[in-house]
């Protein structure tokens, strides 16, 4: 017992010691050196092991956890003794060596079971498991599975309890057992994580619950997921956003799973990962194929198979060349669609050799385990006790040596450990102090920056003494959805004609905001500089001006906006959009009257055409709206759904007798009612103009 607190004590006072070093190699292997306690020594290597990367340092890795297999055999169990075995266990498994890497491997979950170390014995058998997952048969690791389950299960801890059924379900999962059977195992642990509310084991119960359910089921899954992942992790928000873009196709909500499929490659870019952005180009497709707008299907498959043959991966090239073929037959272009139907049977030629030759390799390699299984079972009984012999001699002969130093030692190290640990504990304090400090400064001056920005985009805005002098019985409803927007209001007056607009930036927060600037000198310096007062024509002025800033980045800058433009003149409305339609409600109507908008953006597009102006004869009464998209893209309400512009025109008629004071009221609090507690999706401007 003296030994192994001995043991336990040098290592947390030396950990504290190197963990100040800056390159944690070499200060282990300067302990290393100079150490003379073999337990102490077979830490310092396992550590030393540990802190070495699989693939880029393998022989390093494995020689510096093999010594310390090697001195801790001459030491007291500690759970590092079942670590260390399971790192050989992978270390061996990536050099080829399958025998000797489930020795190691079933050697750690022995040793961790005689000790009853149970988080240990879950750790190496997960490892092994995972590692062995395409060696074992199915039965095999689910005995295992249940084996360890069965043990955590008597435990009462929670936690472990929940991994362990989460490695069940994957071993379910590979052995093909139906998703009902796994949904069961879901259910218990989402009540597990709900217990421990934690967010983590929330998140992969919600995901496992995905994965286990169809359709809307299955969609409502991968939502509550997403509320559990950092905002960070772009590469898992990636893959949950290009799942629920498939699952809504699956249920024929063909424009969700192209809103999701958008969201999927935003986080794919900002994660760099090529593959998802290819797939979620090809769900884009794949949806508009099932919308019939085969132009935009044939373009995103196009794109998808470029990207994925960029990312060399075979196995989802001929699902693009499928939707590409089908794409050329809707559009009546058959000799396309056969050129890339033949491609389609190519690649799936192809995938089945490559599948061939997998299954060739894995079947040799498993042979050869085998083979060598049986051939080293005799020769490793044999040294064996060959070597429990030996240490058992060493053991009598170091026993009597330890009770000897024992109490000295134990006396020294308590001395040190203390002293240490004051310094520490001052030196930490005194660094954590100055640490908040810096943090709290540069959070000061990123918000103050921020706060800032905020003052010159309102300097942009008219001022509403300004809008009321010129727009007397009006509303604006303006909701950014962080300190500074992507979405603006304009206004300006020139003979005797009130010009205004709602307008939608690329983006919201600072970036959206930067885009606003240049958007908005663009509307301003067409009217001003170029006198133009039709609202077609300033549209295409502006989209003039927009491009011809972003051109001059050296890099391909896409960003622009989306807008509704009126201009009124006592009782004639002229209006021309970019996406953003006009909505008007004549006086005493129960409906609403749209004039729709160009479907082009203002920014640089692919064959862009002039914008059409609409002329429109107003009576008194007659009330016109203008409006950015996130009011009716807002999710909320019971079920977590978007409200859409159906809820949005039924809110609108529902308050068309109220004035235009009580209309922005009403309308701001059935926002909030929406919302709830939901994070805001996207910046609002709404504006309501009574004739």
């Amino acid at each position: 017992m003296k030994k192994f607190v001995t043991v336990i004590l040098f290592f947390f006072s030396l950990f504290s010691l190197f963990s100040q070093e800056t390159n944690e190699k070499d200060s282990l292997l300067s302990l290393i050196k100079v150490e003379k306690n073999d337990s102490l020594k077979a830490e310092y290597y396992y550590l030393l092991g540990s802190s070495y990367n699989i693939k880029n340092s393998l022989k390093a890795k494995t020689n510096a956890h093999e010594i310390a297999k090697g001195l801790f055999g001459k030491t007291l169990f500690s759970p590092h003794k079942v670590f260390n075995l399971t790192n050989l266990g992978l270390c061996y498994f990536e050099l080829k060596d399958y025998s000797l890497s489930e020795k190691y491997f079933l050697a750690a979950i022995d040793l961790a079971s005689k000790h009853k170390s149970l988080t240990s014995e879950f750790y190496a058998t997960e490892h092994y498991l995972v590692t062995f997952s395409d060696f074992k048969p199915n039965a095999d690791a689910l005995k295992y599975c249940f084996r360890i389950k069965n043990k955590v299960e008597k435990s009462n801890d929670k936690e472990l309890l929940f991994k362990s059924l989460s490695l069940v379900n994957r071993f379910y999962h590979i052995a093909g057992i139906k998703p009902t059977i796994r949904r069961s195992i879901s259910d218990t642990m989402l009540i597990i994580a709900k217990e421990l509310n934690d967010t983590s084991l929330l998140r992969m119960a919600y995901f496992n619950l995905a994965t286990s359910t169809y359709k809307l089921e299955s969609i409502n899954f991968y939502k509550e997921c997403l509320l559990y992942v950092d905002s960070n992790n772009y590469s898992f928000l990636s893959s949950i956003y290009n799942n629920i873009s498939g699952r809504y196709r699956s249920v024929n909500e063909l424009d969700n799973a192209i809103l999701y499929a958008d969201s999927a490659m935003m986080y794919s870019n900002l994660a760099k990962r090529d593959e998802g952005v290819a797939a979620a180009l090809y769900r884009k497709g794949e949806a508009y194929y099932f919308k019939n707008d085969y132009d935009k299907s044939l373009k995103y498959g196009l794109e998808a198979l470029e990207k994925f043959k960029k990312a060399n991966i075979l196995r989802r090239q001929d699902m693009c060349a499928h939707l590409i073929s089908v794409s050329y037959q809707g559009l009546g272009k058959y000799k396309e669609a056969l050129l890339y139907f033949t491609l389609k049977t190519e690649l799936l030629d192809s995938l089945e050799q490559v599948n061939k030759l997998e299954e060739t390799a894995f079947v040799e390699q498993k042979i050869n385990y085998e083979i060598a299984q049986k051939k080293d079972s005799t020769e490793i009984a044999i040294k064996q006790l060959e070597i429990k012999n030996i240490n058992d001699r060493l053991e009598k002969q170091k026993l009597r040596q330890y009770l000897l130093y024992g109490g000295i030692s134990m006396f020294i190290i308590l001395a040190l450990i203390l002293f240490v640990g004051f310094q520490r504990k001052k030196k930490d304090n005194l660094m954590i102090e100055k640490q908040k400090k810096i943090v709290e400064e540069k959070n000061k001056e990123i918000t103050d920056s921020i706060q800032y920005a905020k003052r010159i985009q309102s300097a942009i805005l008219p001022p509403n003494k300004v809008v009321k002098e010129y727009l007397r019985d009006s509303f604006i409803v303006y909701l950014p959805k962080d300190i500074v927007a992507g979405d603006f209001y304009w206004l300006e007056h020139s003979n005797n004609k009130v010009l205004f607009a709602a307008a939608d930036c690329t983006g919201h927060g600072v970036p959206g905001a930067m885009v606003s600037v240049v958007c908005n000198n663009g509307l301003n310096r067409s009217v001003r500089e170029h006198r133009l007062t039709e609202p077609g024509a300033i549209l295409d002025k502006t989209r003039e001006i927009v491009v011809a800033e972003f051109e001059k980045s050296e890099e391909d800058v896409k960003d622009g906006m989306d807008m509704a433009l009126c201009c009124l003149e006592e009782n004639t409305l002229k209006y021309a959009g970019a996406h953003n339609p006009l909505w008007i409600i004549r006086d005493g109507a129960k409906e609403i009257e749209e004039i729709k908008a160009d479907k082009q953006p203002i920014g640089k597009t692919d064959n862009p055409e002039p914008y059409n102006t609409h002329t429109i004869e107003l009576n008194q009464g007659d009330t016109i709206y203008i409006f950015s998209d996130g009011y009716a893209d807002q999710f909320g309400g019971e079920k977590g759904k978007k409200m859409k512009t159906v809820n949005f025109k039924k809110l609108l008629l529902s308050i068309r007798n109220e004035n235009m004071k009580k209309q922005q009221e009403l309308i701001q609090e059935a926002f909030d009612n929406w919302k709830g507690n939901l994070e805001q999706l996207d910046d609002v401007c709404i504006i309501g103009v009574r004739v």
